[in-house]
């Protein structure tokens, strides 16, 4: 378990310390549960009468809240991202894999670099390379000629299929699939023939990855997820997408094949988006959100009801499935008018 002084703290989030700098923290917790030796962090100031029944050893505020609290405490002027920062530090997980685990089956033309990991039963076949200080968990595949970048990590179980390429400062959650092959079929009077995915996965630096997140590799061309874009979990990213830096998935969204998303856009839970088309950098969609066309503007995009209580929703489903008679009936009404105003 990590330790720091509070006056370390500020040191290195860049915070002006409050109270005394030689008190320790040796963990993070939410201003409800935080006791003795944790900081905790207010980032909301509607939230600040909670202040004063709020145990910590001290808190991460803004100088606007710092007169609702008595004790120590460290200002900063975002305190949610300094709150991830704090995280980082306190940090408790554990890393996957130490060292190389005499159970893990590694080819002899594999080329490791310094300080690699590799657990348990885990497989790296011929060609592999794996960057300095890159940390393989327990049970992970690395399919042939696949690279893998500096300080990447898999958790456990996770599958890396052939000529993959990673870049550096990943991280992928266990269970995740890159580099499968994508829903590629043609049809011959009825029967399905298979269409060999030929692509690769591409992935840029300090990408994260999700659990059981299946990303496919290209028919033709590659699969390619830019630097900095974030991916929850169970999510489908089918073949040939581009997902441009820094833009974040949120769990359960699929994505349909040659689909392009631009940066900075924020895919809502859930969310289905076809594929074959275009949508434009710092795009939001909120959550199970259905994108059947391009989008071309910035912007924020809904689509779906609302949950409503059962008796309600029936009748609005009703006028839903009533919708084309109604509007036929509004255009007749119209054309009388307009014959009525002449």
């Amino acid at each position: 378990m990590y330790a720091y002084k509070l006056k370390e703290l500020a040191e290195k989030l860049d915070a002006v310390l409050v109270g005394d700098g030689d008190i320790v923290i040796s963990s993070i917790a939410s201003m409800a549960n935080a006791g003795k030796g944790q900081i905790t962090f207010l980032s909301d100031n509607k939230y600040q009468d909670q202040l004063q029944s709020c145990k910590a050893t001290a808190v991460v505020l803004t100088e606007e809240s710092l007169s609702h609290w008595n004790g120590a405490a460290l200002i900063v002027g975002n305190p949610y991202l300094t709150y991830a920062r704090l995280a980082q530090l306190l940090d408790t997980t554990p890393k996957p894999a130490h060292g190389i685990a005499p159970s893990a089956v590694i080819a002899d033309d594999a080329v490791l670099g310094k300080n690699v990991s590799i657990g348990a039963n885990s497989v790296i076949e011929n060609g592999v390379t794996l960057g300095d200080n890159a940390i393989i968990g327990a049970g992970c595949f690395i399919g042939k000629n696949s690279k893998i970048g500096a300080n990447t990590k898999l958790w456990a179980n996770v599958s890396i299929y052939h000529n993959i390429e990673i870049g550096d400062n990943c991280l992928i959650q266990s269970g995740a699939v890159i580099g499968s092959d994508g829903f590629g079929y043609a049809n011959d009077r009825g029967n399905w023939v298979k269409i060999p995915q030929l692509g690769r996965v591409i992935i840029g630096n300090n990408v994260e990855i999700g659990a059981s997140t299946t990303i496919d590799r290209g028919a033709l061309d590659d699969t390619v997820i830019c630097d900095g874009v974030i991916i929850d979990n169970q999510c489908q990213i089918a073949h040939n997408d581009f997902i441009g830096a820094h833009t974040a998935v949120a769990g359960g969204v699929i994505m349909a094949g040659s689909l392009k998303i631009g940066k900075y856009c924020l895919i809502g839970g859930a969310s289905v988006i076809n594929g074959h088309m275009e949508i434009c950098d710092k795009v939001t969609v909120t959550g199970m959100g259905m994108v059947m066309r391009p989008i071309s503007e910035p912007g924020v995009y809904s689509s779906g009801i609302p949950l409503q209580e059962n008796k309600v929703w029936r009748k609005t489903a009703s006028l839903v499935l009533h919708i084309d008679e109604m509007n036929k009936r509004l255009k007749s009404l119209e054309k009388k008018l307009l014959k009525f105003s002449t």
